[in-house]
């Protein structure tokens, strides 16, 4: 009984956390702010995962990446309390921070432009602010995905909460798939050839 216990949490602690981030509801569906809910359903169309089910205040799916243990996670507390879907699924599977991946919009990116970041500041996102809080750690990674900025910072908030333009529409379905084709290097903690590739593919 002790060793099944010590295994399954030996197990549980090399699982890999893909957590996006948004809004629930169809209103809020196409809008920016939900880019991180857009790669994870991609993620989980690309790489066959079982339909999401309710867990945690979020839409959890488990299955596997590259051979390695994996949940997707979409929060469905709203953006500003994503951390409390993200610190109850990490609780209860013993992930530690440095084995969750975060999927978010970023004013600072161009469109179709993306970096991996560990750690560091939340950077104004609500949903980054809220995981600070509730996870305790800031060491998780930060996949940011470039949205552009409006230009005005007084127009950021309906922004973000609004629709791509017809031509990031076009875009994006290949965005997606190029993310989702490379993902296997995220789950084998190579982070480098992630960005790269991506980069590379989505010319």
């Amino acid at each position: 009984m002790i060793f099944d216990l010590f295994k399954r949490e030996k197990q549980a602690s090399d699982m890999w956390l893909f957590v996006g981030l948004g809004n629930p509801g169809d209103k809020y569906a196409s809008h920016r702010h939900n880019i991180g809910f857009m790669v994870i359903d991609e993620l989980a169309r690309a790489q066959i995962f079982p339909p999401f089910r309710s867990k945690f205040q979020g839409e959890l799916s488990e299955g596997k990446i590259a051979g390695e243990k994996a949940i997707l996670l979409k929060p469905q507390t709203y953006m500003n309390d994503s951390g409390v879907s993200v610190s109850k699924c990490a609780k209860f599977y013993k992930i530690p921070p440095e084995r969750i991946i975060v999927f978010h919009d970023e004013l600072d990116l161009p469109f179709g432009k993306l970096k991996v970041k560990q750690g560091g500041g939340a950077g104004g996102h609500n949903g980054l602010k809220s995981i600070d809080k509730h996870l305790g750690d800031k060491n998780y990674w930060r996949v940011r995905m470039g949205i552009d900025h409006p230009g005005d910072k007084n127009r950021v908030s309906g922004y973000v909460l609004s629709d791509f333009t017809k031509a990031e529409k076009q875009a994006l379905p290949r965005w997606l798939d190029v993310i989702a084709q490379n993902i296997d290097y995220l789950a084998q903690d190579n982070q480098t050839d992630f960005m790269t590739r991506v980069a590379e593919d989505n010319k």
